[in-house]
């Protein structure tokens, strides 16, 4: 087998993204431990400090092998792969690994090295210890032990004490309550790698494993930052631009790369954020935008491809396509830094404590403490946040007299995580999952709601801890209450039934002011080209009087967001673009294949104006149940149906974690428009993986266990210097200058926790208003599944307390009463379903008994799998969320009392006191990536405490380009007397001038198209790739119509057209119903596109490098054709920004043709 050769580090090639894909393939193929081994020799001595290292993978050093016998019991992370691959889809690389004894305990060393690596015998810090026993009962398996002080806390809670959950082991003839906390701490440490791993990537959701490979440690200095010394910021002026644009690439393919990691960065890739608008809007005139966005969105690109590694002011400076972009580079870098855009998570950063500081500048004050309280995922999430730009940020602290300070994360349970619990499995024996993964189920945060268009658990999740998941499918079936499946056709009139309803009560919902966009030039943007010209007036100052190109409106007067069906998966509303006139309820019912009751008048409609208007809080539950009662006059609606309905009600209040009558008509919904898009998943071996990875690495963080805080005495006015004390209720005080809490909202509304001084009114006044509520799950373990595994989940609908009801009340009590049922097979490792209770049945739990809740859930499923036998489970979990002192419930949604600002108020700081944690995050409440993304937010806000608001270089950008040095010989003399012939315009205005330059450039362009046509793309070579995709070309004016013809009989006006989503969804319903042949010869079609492609893609370098050939001549003949038209100053810009240097034109005037090695990438 060919040992694989190691990568050069050297020069442009460094920074190619599939510069090792060949090298990744043979891997994959041949799966040899030592063809990986080869990697990393040097220059590789550490793998994460080199961008061209991408695809997702920490080095696995938490965990080692004792004489075979030990293994990890967590997917904490996997591999580093130093190179630029593509990682190819589906591929395995398998490799055995020993078994854990299962007798096997472990326990900490009392002491523990601050740097967290391991000795240099390469002994683990981690020993078997013997079975540890507890006051109050057996001995239960820890899976995890606390090291938190150095010593081993594996106690139990006493059972007097209410606990989020019970554990039953319903096999023997007692139930005994197991403590909610014997998943504790592991601080894992620097030992060597397991012997296998698994990889996931951002860039594809492929799933490989890597053989034994050892970290490597660094061997020599890390190359220094370029930073004046006499400077309180890195400079960006002598760093060289373009460096990280990589030639191999067009300038349209760049774009178009660079515009996707905008969207996966949560941001617009066309116009600016709004908090980059009010940094700027005094600063660059709306030429610049565009190129700040250009520069940025590069930024972001390099980011997106390779999280393992930090982006370097280096780096992000050469993603400026000249030195006129230095100063904008600059400011978006650190902007994207500061608000952790870039450089989040469990990641390698740039450090520049190694910079000299000035003598005279290195005083000394005294080391600040932040104190983060609470481990979930946002505190967690903020304290590595803050660590790191501590780290990044060393130089300018030392220059403002400060050592990086100090982070404390409190923590009262003794586990991480929060309301993210994988609870281990008394079986620990994997089925279905890789060995090395624990049996867990999850008791807390279970799903992750896409991972594409901006989710920061994708970067965590794949592209750093390269964790296995599961992609979850809502292939879901209903059983009614005799055990029958309902009807297809009826459950589908049923949900069209309840998203109209849902569409209606969403008329009232508030609506906010669409907030002004400032947009760059799009086509630029796209074609990965910066403008040219000098700018015209700030922004600021042509607020009022921005082109329609230039500022678009978030919101139309006529079409909005509305509810386009219901996500089976999350219970949450699927908005789309809809009209905000609705069409009559009898025309839409008959649309959706209801039989109109006799009597009923096509136009009658709907009024639900008495329950939304006539209430003062009105109440989502209450619109809705008016609409069903006044459908229930159109319709022969009958109990199956009214069952049906509430069944979707039940998901919508798993979704909130309330009943529907108590969420707000008009803010239920308030952070429409933010959804990620993607599969949702669910992560393989529990979800607690993600907050262990951010705890642990790169390096571990200052964790305190079970310190229960108390009592906070900040300062409301939050002085420089001023501290506060957090005080314990084990009697420990800790001193801090920040504090960041990050405890629930329940917690908050239940006043456990004592503020000094009190918290203000504009504080404690949303904290009641918001709603905290409250799901619960019932955990069932078995030996063997008696239902079918390829169904991720399966649903049951309730009757109503009376049988047979019609009355929309009666169901409201058991409506979420084990609704619906997870399939936990494949995550878990063992046949386990998860039984959820929302709404009045989730509150019922907190107080029900465990055995009435087993038997009842046995009867029920005894019920639905009628021809097998279904046992009692083995094993059995029921939570109880609501009691849980460190949460008080699971998570927020918006109250009847609520206002639209109260999430914004929420995470706004007192004082020296910051806030986090999902119910302070206004876009993505009641989410774990919400939570994650809070943290980054807190962290901004400290380090804007500590550093002040960004300073932006001035000029931040020069105003002439003659200021621009390039790598030019002699101008040609020909140009310069050709140019001279006519005279420079007088008094031009910048406008007019960036006029007059883009006139000439785009008559340029329009001869090139002329002569040679558009230039060639990778990218749509041939249309036409996708069976479907051909299908909807051919079906879409014919669908067209039909859409139309339906929404005017409907709406009554002859003139009314359909939105795009619906002639989709027309599309997508013929392609459902197409015959097999109809596909068949789709698919044909499609497999010789793609042959076609293949061979297209074969030539493109070639057609390509022909087509810049020609572009070349056919310019410089346009300019020899029209003396004068441009200066020599404005013909060296405009080669400039084209890459093509004086000394590569007068070669190419000697040949006649272009010189196939010049950069000219991006003539048209």
């Amino acid at each position: 087998m060919a040992t694989l050769q190691r990568p050069t580090t050297k020069g442009a090639d460094a920074r190619k993204r599939n510069l090792f894909e060949p090298l990744l393939k043979s891997i994959q193929v041949n799966g040899s431990p030592e063809t990986m081994v080869s990697w990393f020799t040097p220059p590789f001595t550490n793998p994460l400090r080199n961008r061209n290292s991408i695809g997702g993978g920490l080095p696995q050093s938490y965990f080692q092998s004792h004489d075979g016998m030990f293994e990890k019991h967590d997917l904490l992370s996997n591999t580093i792969l130093p190179s630029n691959q593509s990682i190819v889809p589906t591929s395995e690389i398998h490799s055995e690994i020993p078994r854990r004894a299962s007798d096997a305990y472990f326990k900490p060393k009392a002491s523990l090295p601050n740097n967290g690596n391991s000795d240099q015998s390469g002994s683990s810090l981690i020993d078997y210890g013997s079975n540890p026993t507890y006051d109050d009962g057996p001995a239960v398996v820890g899976m995890a032990a606390d090291v938190s002080d150095g010593t081993s806390r594996m106690g139990s809670t006493p059972s007097k004490v209410s606990v989020p959950s019970s554990h039953t082991s319903v096999a023997q003839s007692f139930v005994k309550a197991e403590p909610a906390e014997d998943d504790n701490v592991l601080h894992t440490l620097n030992t060597r790698v397991a012997s296998s791993s698994s990889l996931s990537s951002q860039l594809s959701p492929a799933k490989s494993t890597t053989p034994n490979i050892e970290p490597l440690r660094s061997e020599g200095p890390v190359k220094q930052s370029n930073i004046s010394p006499r400077a309180n910021r890195i400079s960006f002026t002598n760093l060289r631009p373009r460096s990280s644009i990589p030639t191999s690439l067009t300038p349209t393919e760049l774009a178009q790369q660079s515009i996707h990691a905008a969207y996966s960065s949560r941001l617009n890739p066309f116009a600016l954020h709004q908090n980059e608008f009010h940094l700027l809007h005094q600063h660059i005139s709306q030429l610049h935008v565009t190129a700040y966005l250009n520069v940025r969105n590069r930024i972001l690109r390099l980011w997106v491809r390779n999280p393992l590694v930090g982006v370097t002011p280096e780096e992000a400076a050469g993603c400026a396509a000249s030195s006129r972009w230095l100063g904008l580079a600059e400011v978006a870098y650190e902007w994207l830094l500061r608000n952790g855009y870039i450089n989040f998570g469990c990641v390698e950063v740039p450090d520049t404590a190694h910079i000299k500081v000035p003598r005279y500048k290195r005083k000394r004050s005294r080391r600040r403490t932040i104190v983060v309280i609470g481990a979930g995922m946002a505190g967690l999430g903020c304290a590595r946040q803050l660590e790191s730009l501590f780290r990044q940020y060393h130089y300018r602290l030392a220059l403002l007299g400060e050592e990086p300070p100090k982070v404390i994360v409190l923590e009262g349970r003794n586990r991480i995580g929060g309301r993210v619990y994988s609870h281990p499995l008394h079986n620990q024996k994997p089925e279905r999952i890789p060995e090395h993964a624990r049996c867990t189920a999850e008791l807390g945060a279970h799903i992750i709601t896409g991972f594409d268009h901006g989710n920061p658990l994708n970067m965590i999740i794949r592209g750093q801890l390269a964790l296995h998941y599961h992609a979850l499918r809502d292939n879901s079936t209903l059983y009614d209450l005799n055990g029958r499946l309902v009807d297809k056709r009826q459950d589908s009139m049923v949900e069209k039934l309840y998203n109209d309803i849902l569409d209606r009560a969403s008329v009232y919902r508030h609506r906010p002011e669409a907030p002004t966009i400032i947009a760059g030039d799009k086509t630029l943007i796209e074609a990965g080209r910066d403008p040219q010209g000098e700018a015209d007036a700030l922004i600021s100052n042509t607020e009022t009087s921005r082109t329609e190109e230039s500022t678009t409106r978030a919101e139309s007067d006529q079409l909005e967001n509305v509810p386009g069906g219901m996500d089976k998966l999350t219970g949450k509303a699927h908005m789309v673009t809809g009209s905000r006139k609705k069409a009559a309820p009898a025309l839409a019912a008959e649309a959706m294949g209801w039989k109109l009751a006799s009597n009923v008048l096509a136009s009658r409609d709907l009024n639900l104006d008495p329950v939304a208007r006539g209430m003062e809080h009105p109440t989502l539950g209450a619109a809705m149940d008016e609409a069903v009662k006044q459908y229930q006059f159109l319709l022969d609606l009958k109990p199956q149906h009214m069952r049906l309905i509430n069944w979707h009600y039940a998901n919508m209040e798993y979704a909130n974690a309330v009943n529907l009558g108590k969420l707000s008509l008009s803010g239920w919904d308030q952070d429409i428009g933010n959804e990620f898009e993607g599969e949702h998943t669910q992560v393989i071996g529990g979800y607690q993986q993600v907050p262990r990875g951010i705890l642990q690495y790169p390096s571990p963080l200052d964790l305190r266990t079970q310190k229960t805080v108390k009592r906070i005495a900040y300062d409301p006015k939050g002085r420089r210097g001023g501290s506060s004390r957090i005080h314990c209720d084990d009697g420990e005080v800790f001193e801090a200058d920040r504090v960041i809490l990050t405890t629930s909202l329940g917690v908050l509304k239940e006043n456990s926790l004592a503020f000094d001084p009190p918290l203000p009114k504009w504080k404690l006044e949303p904290i009641e208003r918001l709603g905290f509520g409250v799901l619960n799950k019932l955990v069932l373990v078995y030996e063997k599944p008696f239902w079918n595994v390829d169904q991720d989940m399966f649903g049951l609908l309730r009757d109503s307390d009376n049988t047979g009801s019609l009355d929309q009340e009666d169901y409201v009590k058991d409506r979420g009463k084990f609704y619906l049922f997870w399939n936990c097979i494949k995550t878990s490792g063992r046949p386990v379903l998860i039984a959820l209770m929302a709404g009045e049945a989730a509150v019922q739990a907190e107080s029900a008994s465990d055995n009435d809740l087993i038997n009842g859930v046995t009867t029920d499923l005894r019920r639905m799998f009628k021809d097998t036998l279904v046992p009692r489970p083995v094993e059995a979990i029921v939570t109880r969320w609501r009691k849980d002192p460190f949460t008080r419930g699971t998570y927020s949604y918006v109250g009847a009392t609520s206002l639209p600002d109260d999430y914004d108020m929420m995470a706004r700081p007192v004082g020296n006191l910051h806030f986090a944690g999902e119910s302070t995050c206004g876009t993505h409440p009641a989410t774990v990536h919400g939570a994650y993304i809070s943290g980054l937010r807190a962290a901004s806000e400290i380090i804007e405490e500590l550093l002040g608001p960004i300073d932006l270089p001035t000029p931040l950008v020069p105003r002439s380009i003659n200021s621009i040095k390039t790598e030019s010989s002699p101008r040609s003399t020909v140009h310069k007397r050709k140019a001279e012939e006519a005279p420079a315009p007088v008094s031009e205005t910048p406008a007019a001038k960036a006029a007059r330059l883009d006139g000439i450039e785009r008559e340029i362009l329009n001869t090139i198209f002329a002569e040679i046509g558009f230039q060639p793309t990778k990218a749509g070579i041939k249309k036409g790739s996708n069976p479907y995709l051909l299908f909807t070309t051919d079906k879409w004016e014919e669908c067209k119509e039909r859409v139309n013809a339906t929404r005017r009989v409907s709406t009554g006006n002859p003139n009314a057209k359909a939105n795009k989503n619906d002639i989709r969804s027309v599309v997508g319903a013929l392609w459902r119903e197409a015959s097999e042949e109809t596909k068949q010869r789709y698919k044909e079609k499609t497999a010789g596109n793609r042959l076609t492609n293949n061979e297209n893609a074969a030539t493109f370098d070639a057609r390509l490098a022909s087509w810049n050939e020609r572009a070349v001549e056919i310019r410089r003949k346009y300019l020899d054709d029209h003396p004068g038209a441009l200066s020599v100053e404005e013909q060296e810009s405009m080669w400039t920004a084209l890459g093509i240097y004086e000394q590569d034109r007068k070669a190419k005037r000697k040949s006649g043709y272009a010189d196939r090695t010049v950069k000219t990438e991006g003539m048209g």
